[in-house]
């Protein structure tokens, strides 16, 4: 089913709409999820969560893109909830995928206390469009999706070093491109 017909049935009201949202984006979400949380159970939950948040957002709001949207939402509720349970310990998987990017990121005087949140999504989303298409893809499995070199290297048909040696240099080329633009690393 097209994008636009489910968020139809959303706007209907029709429960028929999470049903066809999951059948399309069900996998994707759930490993997205768990990705970050390393649990199925959690995972679950927070898709479901996620869809319950699409419910009570369409209407009034019409996404487009629905995924991009829904990844969104299932994203942040992931991390929450990723948050909450390691705030006393560590889960090893998502801290690694967040350290690599510390060191791009990570100085006494914080990007925030620099630029603000806007400026460094539009700073980050600039840095994306100098990526070739195959880079791009590769950073975001990484660092959006939370995938492992693995996966990555599967989805992308290279090896695992290969995918390592491109997100080793491209964590370099980000910061090289925030000094650049004058942000303190």
């Amino acid at each position: 089913m097209e994008d636009s017909a489910i968020i139809e049935l959303f706007f209907a009201r029709s429960e028929q709409a999470i049903k066809e949202l999951d059948h399309k984006y069900g996998t994707i979400c759930h490993k997205l999820s768990y990705n970050i949380l390393n649990s199925a159970q959690d995972a679950e939950e927070c898709v479901n969560d996620a869809y319950l948040g699409t419910w009570n957002a369409i209407p009034p709001s019409r996404p487009s893109p629905l995924l991009a949207f829904l990844c969104k939402i299932v994203r942040n509720l992931s991390l929450s909830r990723y948050y909450t349970n390691t705030a006393a310990k560590r889960n090893s998987k998502y801290n690694v995928v967040l350290e690599e990017l510390e060191n791009c990121l990570a100085s006494p005087h914080t990007v925030e206390t620099e630029i603000e949140e806007k400026e460094l999504i539009q700073l980050i989303e600039d840095f994306l469009k100098t990526l070739s298409v195959q880079n791009r893809v590769i950073f975001l499995r990484r660092y959006w999706f939370s995938d492992n070199y693995a996966e990555i290297a599967e989805k992308m048909n290279i090896s695992e070093k290969n995918v390592s040696v491109r997100l080793t240099r491209l964590r370099k080329q980000m910061r090289r491109y925030f000094k650049e633009k004058g942000v303190e690393i």
